[in-house]
């Protein structure tokens, strides 16, 4: 007779099978019921609405969102797939932030589709499913993405609402400037008769500083009869031109939040009191509190079944809960390897203090941290050596976030904007600020952005002279959701008086939290 473990392996088989073809929203004629429910049993899978399920991690604790976050996109693709075929797309408005390349998971996803039955689908983490009944654009005006079905980027800028250009600015900003020419979008300006919409793009075309597109517009039109009255939709101008488009809209998204949130940083931040006359002693100051700064958090997100873990399984040897040597040999090669970050991040440090552009510095060294951090996990083998190459070449997760990080092909246009951004801002706060910020907004690495991230602000502190500052584990939560309000709402603010207070208190000469804390 099977033994349990061996009974689990089978239908992790089963399990790996779908996932090894890209399932992610797997129905319940995917799998036996046997496999279904143990898999359900034993906490990988988690059901989403009747008759649909996702893959998810045994180890996450009851009501974790993240595998729900994780799966969003590819399950409402396929869920949608396999209920409207092709008689759906996307709305207009999620269309344009999805070409702006923001994936954050909304409350509620606006489908729009010929048979609609104007239906809510509740789905788990109160995000929901809306399908409304309307006209669907052309074939030619819909495009796909990831499964997902679009309005086109010209024929999404025709169709969305007034409203959404000053209800979400950065994503209208960003989808503009990917538009290379005024054609892209006259031939349905003028096939449609347009002339409000045409006025509307216009001013929306120069607020961005594209001057050229915004003229052919009024000009064209006005030849063709039509009255066109151009007018700025976006409440505010922005204080960047923002360049032609980019291979990725991350660029430009980027460019616009640095200057979106940097004045709201300097209003709120204390002033950087200078970097310090006595390096010795800060780089002293910087050694004494490596135990107190000693601590991470792992924020490793989704879960895919491997057939290693399977033959764990199997085996009988799956056990982490009760595996203290294999936990405690993990922890100690983590410990190991922030150890010799920490001296790698201190050199940093002293560069900076010496004079160097910190954006530079942290440019130059930040690959150094990394591979510092996890080198010990190569040579335990416990790691791959390819795991040190730099910059992931897959998705990442972050733990319970709404915010999907962009793909790894857009990590490597969005890093050296990044470190543009960085090395140009001449305010110390707003280094410290979006330089921790935005580092783990982009996510570039597979694990430790955490750890890195606040590394560089560490060093940007030290840009201003203010003091090494630690995050507290007990404030863990409100770092973490004030990062997601940032990541997701675009409100720097509670991140910028988080970090705010915490250096106050360093100025103020109070001790860095002990460890464990």
């Amino acid at each position: 007779m099977a033994k349990p473990s061996e009974k689990l392996a089978e239908s992790l088989e089963a399990l790996h099978e779908l996932q090894a073809q890209g399932t992610v929203a797997i129905r319940s004629a995917d799998l036996s019921r046997t496999h279904r429910e143990r898999l359900l049993r034993n906490g990988f899978l988690q059901e989403v609405i009747k008759g649909w399920y996702v893959p998810t991690r045994p180890d996450e604790t009851a009501g974790e969102s993240t595998a729900w976050y994780a799966a969003f996109w590819p399950f409402c693709a396929a869920y949608l797939q396999h209920l409207k075929g092709n008689d759906w797309c996307l709305s207009p408005e999620q269309s344009l932030s999805i070409h702006a390349e923001n994936w954050t998971v909304p409350r509620q996803l606006l489908v729009r589709a010929i048979k609609a039955r104007n239906n809510i689908t509740a789905l788990p983490h109160n995000t929901s499913l809306l399908d409304i009944r309307a006209t669907l654009p052309d074939s030619k005006d819909i495009v796909e993405k990831n499964g997902l079905r679009l309005f086109s980027l010209p024929a999404a800028l025709i169709a969305c609402a007034p409203g959404y250009f000053q209800q979400n600015p950065t994503d209208m900003r960003a989808a503009l400037s990917m538009v290379r020419d005024a054609s892209e979008v006259l031939d349905r300006l003028l096939e449609g008769g347009h002339s409000t919409i045409a006025g509307r793009l216009a001013g929306a075309f120069r607020n961005i500083g594209r001057e050229r597109i915004a003229d052919d517009i009024t000009n064209t039109m006005r030849t063709a009869g039509y009255d066109v009255r151009e007018n700025d939709p976006f409440e505010t101008q922005i204080p960047v031109i923002l360049p032609a488009r980019e291979q990725s809209p991350y660029v430009n998204r980027i460019r616009l939040m640095w200057q979106e949130m940097r004045e709201k940083i300097i209003e709120r931040f204390p002033k950087a009191p200078g970097q310090p006359k006595d390096i010795k002693a800060y780089l002293k100051h910087v050694e004494d509190v490596y135990v107190s700064d000693a601590y991470h958090s792992l924020s490793i997100e989704g879960y895919r079944v491997s057939p290693e873990l399977i033959e764990r399984v199997r085996s009988g040897n799956w056990n982490p809960d009760e595996d203290e040597n294999d936990r405690e040999h993990r922890n100690a090669l983590a410990a190991r390897g922030y150890w010799q970050a920490y001296q790698a991040v201190r050199e940093s440090v002293g560069k900076v203090l010496q004079g160097n552009n910190p954006g530079t510095v942290v440019d130059d060294d930040h690959r150094i941290w990394y591979r510092e951090m996890f080198a010990p996990g190569v040579t335990a083998g416990l790691l791959r050596a390819a795991d040190l190459a730099g910059y992931r070449n897959g998705p990442v997760y972050i733990r319970r976030s709404m915010h999907v990080p962009p793909s790894c092909e857009a990590v490597r246009d969005a890093m050296p904007a990044f470190f543009d951004l960085l090395r140009d801002e001449t305010d110390p706060s707003v280094r410290v600020v979006l330089g921790h910020f935005i580092f783990v907004y982009i996510h570039p690495y597979m694990d430790g952005n955490g750890r890195i991230g606040r590394f560089l602000m560490n060093v940007m502190l030290a840009s201003g002279g203010y003091p090494w500052t630690v995050v507290p584990l007990q404030r863990r939560d409100a770092y973490m959701d004030a990062l997601e309000q940032a990541s997701v709402n675009h409100n720097i603010v509670p991140f910028t008086d988080f970090l705010s207070r915490l250096v106050k208190d360093g100025l103020k000469g109070k001790a860095a939290p002990k460890f464990p804390i």
